[in-house]
């Protein structure tokens, strides 16, 4: 069976050429977009997502700067920052990089971040907004997941879908956005017995559990549409290393109508959706403060 590649640098690249007006605007209006990203201890794959944020911030001519913190910094000093942060008007959306060293509260901190600013849209304001059926703004890897479906032109409403992974800023907005474009989901994770019994009626398999090659051809219905999230660094014989999915490309392709590499599907159109999540950020403080001040206000 032939199948279709879904290319996410492509999808990125439209995005980003939609978003440039619309920062555009917002800068004539005296609201340019400004993110601010905040970075703990030194971790190589951090630095990396933060290059690529920079460069695609940059794509989309949005202002971006970066904060690095040493990694001794104590729970109620990143607080401090994060809501001198919220109260500076200047700043219109902040990035909180993942990881941070374990005597940090990852919630607590994503929660002291004004919904208002949370362009990764992981506050849970943000994530409780989408069981409203509200799906402006969501977390920007399962937003990006939903808009690589979208790309196959398969109508959502009545569609079998199968999640597999249920992490809170994957695979249940996953869930929940899909629900409130009535596809029909199921959940699957490491208690799920019989996993290839679910994936096999799925119209469209979503997969992010962070083991590679989970997903082999014998798991998938043909025809189906398969966007693999899972990011996988594995050791080739030769010594060097090589990065994955969670799903067996070669074989699975054999029998898709649909597939996302890794790398090259997901990952590039979830930071086109933080830039996209960093315009609504502004468009709604924009809003906010003429609410409360009337219009023309400039940010200073």
């Amino acid at each position: 069976m032939s199948h279709v590649v879904l290319n996410g640098r492509a999808v990125a690249e439209a995005m980003l050429e939609q978003l440039r007006e619309q920062v555009a605007n917002l800068r004539g209006a005296g609201w340019a977009p400004r993110l601010c990203s905040i970075s703990v201890g030194d971790v190589s794959a951090v630095q990396l997502y933060v290059r690529n944020q920079k460069r695609t911030a940059e794509k989309a001519e949005i202002q971006f700067e970066e904060s690095s913190f040493p990694a001794t910094i104590q729970q109620e000093q990143l607080l401090a920052i994060i809501h001198g942060m919220n109260a500076d008007p200047r700043v219109t959306g902040i990035i909180l990089q993942r990881p941070v060293p374990p005597h940090l509260s990852i919630k607590q901190l994503q929660a002291a971040i004004h919904p208002l600013k949370d362009v990764e849209g992981m506050h849970p304001a943000s994530i409780g907004n989408i069981v409203y059926n509200e799906l402006e703004l969501g977390p920007c890897t399962a937003m990006a997941s939903v808009e690589l479906l979208k790309q196959t032109g398969l109508g959502l409403a009545g569609l079998e879908v199968v999640v597999v992974g249920h992490s809170e800023i994957v695979g249940k907005p996953i869930a929940f956005l899909l629900m409130a474009e009535g596809a029909t989901v199921t959940v699957c994770h490491h208690m799920t017995r019989n996993l290839a019994v679910h994936s096999r009626r799925a119209d469209a398999l979503f997969v992010a559990v962070g083991r590679p090659g989970l997903i082999s051809a014998e798991m998938v219905k043909p025809g189906a549409a398969v966007i693999d999230i899972g990011i996988n660094q594995v050791m080739l014989p030769d010594g060097s290393a090589r990065v994955v999915g969670d799903v067996d490309f070669e074989s699975v392709a054999g029998i898709a109508g649909w597939i996302t590499p890794v790398p090259g599907g997901v990952g590039p159109v979830t930071v086109a959706v933080l830039m996209r999540n960093a315009v609504i950020g502004a468009t709604r403080q924009k809003k906010h403060y003429e609410s409360l001040f009337g219009p023309g206000q400039v940010v200073g």
